[in-house]
């Protein structure tokens, strides 16, 4: 692995971190819609830069969710929950962003928001192993 592609893994992982902190920010305004936003985007950096790791690129959304049930779900890298979380937060970002009348609630976005916590944990663990 090239020097810039540890760059850019240490990036998205970094820029993973500063998203969930966007998203606590936008949870305290009560603002439950972009909370789910920058939730999913904080958990899209993370997988991502995991990709990374093992030199696969990816040009949508559904490409990273796809590549990260092959390689990492599939292969029991992390566990199945993490992949059927993945999912449903894209699921829920998109209908947040581009349905009408859906409004979530604090209760739906502190469950997400804590398990997208403890999901970022996990991938910058495992994107730090060498043996991946």
């Amino acid at each position: 692995m090239t020097g810039d592609t540890e760059d850019l893994i240490k990036y998205r992982m970094s820029r993973s971190l500063e998203t969930i902190i966007e998203a606590e920010t936008m949870i305290k305004n009560g603002y439950w819609n972009a909370s789910v936003n920058r939730i999913y985007y904080s958990c899209y950096y993370a997988v991502s830069g995991l990709l990374l790791k093992k030199s696969i690129e990816t040009n949508s959304h559904k490409g990273i969710r796809q590549m990260f049930g092959l390689h990492f779900v599939h292969t029991g890298l992390v566990p199945k929950e993490d992949g059927r979380f993945f999912s449903d937060l894209y699921d829920r970002r998109q209908t947040g962003d581009y349905d009408d009348y859906i409004l979530y609630d604090e209760e739906v976005v502190m469950n997400l928001f804590n398990k997208a916590k403890e999901f970022i944990t996990r991938m910058v663990e495992l994107s730090n192993r060498n043996n991946i």
